[in-house]
């Protein structure tokens, strides 16, 4: 009775290993395709130096990935498909906006503990930002185009506020905001002064 016993637990137990084994290997399949498949391959732990860097050109959520963006805007505006350029431009805004935040927090992480590391995601978080309001000017171009100042308006005030008044593209800012008509100060004033302080009487 224990012979019988054992040899069916021995059976149920190589029935287990068989059932495993057969949900594996679909997934060892999946894994290794063949060289010339164009999806995605996962990077092998085993191999730290096969890196794939995110600036690829297929890839999004980069400087270039942005840049794309923009001149496909600008190919938009061209064929005065305001439409599509509002689209793309949108999501170049998103693109440099997340890029931009995401190296601020990494400036913030390393700052005190690799200044040289610190130092490199400030600068890219500057450039990304700086693209941003490109972006943000040239949409609000587009909705100008489009007889829609209501959604001119908060970008250029975005831009004023991100670049400040004094910079060209926030002084750009300001002027379209005066042409609409939404501000009534011009600025800078005639003369070359642009103080705060109201003339004397």
């Amino acid at each position: 009775m224990n012979t019988a016993a054992a040899v069916t637990l021995m059976h149920r137990t190589l029935l287990s290993v068989i059932a495993v084994l057969s949900l594996l290997s679909p997934v060892n399949a999946q894994v290794s395709q063949s060289p010339g498949t164009n999806s995605p391959q996962p990077i092998d732990p085993n191999a730290p130096n096969n890196l794939r860097p995110i600036t690829q050109s297929n890839s999004l959520l980069s400087i270039e990935g942005g840049d794309r963006l923009v001149k496909d805007a600008e190919q938009a505006v061209s064929a005065q498909n305001y439409t599509l350029a509002a689209k793309k431009l949108q999501e170049a805004r998103q693109v440099y906006n997340q890029l931009s935040n995401f190296y601020q927090e990494l400036n913030s992480s390393f700052s005190g503990i690799d200044n040289r590391v610190s130092d490199s995601q400030r600068q890219k978080a500057l450039l990304t930002a700086q693209k941003r309001d490109e972006a943000t000017f040239q949409l609000a171009l587009v909705h100008r185009a489009q007889n829609q100042p209501e959604l001119a308006v908060p970008l250029l005030v975005q831009i004023i506020k991100s670049q400040n008044p004094t910079r060209d593209l926030g002084k750009k800012a300001y002027k379209q905001l005066f042409e609409l008509g939404f501000v009534d100060s011009p600025y800078p004033r005639e003369g070359g002064t642009s103080s705060s302080s109201s003339p004397k009487k």
